[in-house]
């Protein structure tokens, strides 16, 4: 752990696995009246099973390869939040909310970049990716438990539905044709 990293866990402690659990409960309750949350949280689910997939892998060339996917739904993921999301974050929730989301998602870029110079045999390679691993469900907590659902609750419908089509369309432009279809509201015409 850097010495960065140790000050912003002292100043912010980690969430457990049943505070991050009960705010994806909230989230996906949240999400039931908004797509765009709910295109969210399907991308941290397939987030969090490509750091599995990687962490499962057992050879040099698997490893690589899990990575590899995990960068691109995580680049496809952060490029959108960054585009659309942190910018209504700034409007209806908290200028500081945002700073930090942008601050946090290129610290893991970072991080992923200096790990495709690690062995991926190697246990520095591992702890590097438990390390990005653990930075990246802190910020999903703080994204689920807060930041986005006081955007759910403050934004006007209208933006909410732009928000929608908007993320989705930032993640396609990464990511290519969408691996699943956005839910579609009745509610919305």
């Amino acid at each position: 752990m850097s010495f960065i990293d140790k000050i912003a866990a002292s100043l912010a402690p980690i969430a457990s696995k049943e505070d991050r659990a009960e705010a994806r409960r909230k989230a996906e309750q949240i999400a039931q009246s908004n797509d765009w949350l709910d295109n969210i949280i399907d991308h941290h689910r397939k987030i969090e099973a490509a750091f599995d997939r990687a962490l499962r892998a057992s050879s040099g060339p698997e490893k690589l390869q899990a990575l590899r996917e995990l960068k691109v739904v995580f680049a496809g993921h952060s490029n959108a939040e960054e585009s659309v999301i942190y910018p209504a974050v700034v409007e209806h929730s908290s200028k500081s909310h945002a700073t930090m989301a942008y601050e946090e998602q290129a610290a893991a870029k970072i991080n992923f970049a200096i790990l495709e110079n690690i062995d991926p045999m190697s246990d520095e390679w591992r702890q590097k990716l438990e390390h990005i691993q653990s930075a990246v469900q802190q910020h999903v907590y703080q994204e689920e438990s807060s930041w986005f659902p006081e955007v759910a609750q403050n934004a006007p419908r209208d933006k909410q539905a732009a928000l929608t089509t908007r993320y989705m369309e930032e993640f396609d432009r990464y990511c290519g044709a969408r691996s699943s279809q956005p839910t579609q509201m009745s509610s919305i015409a």
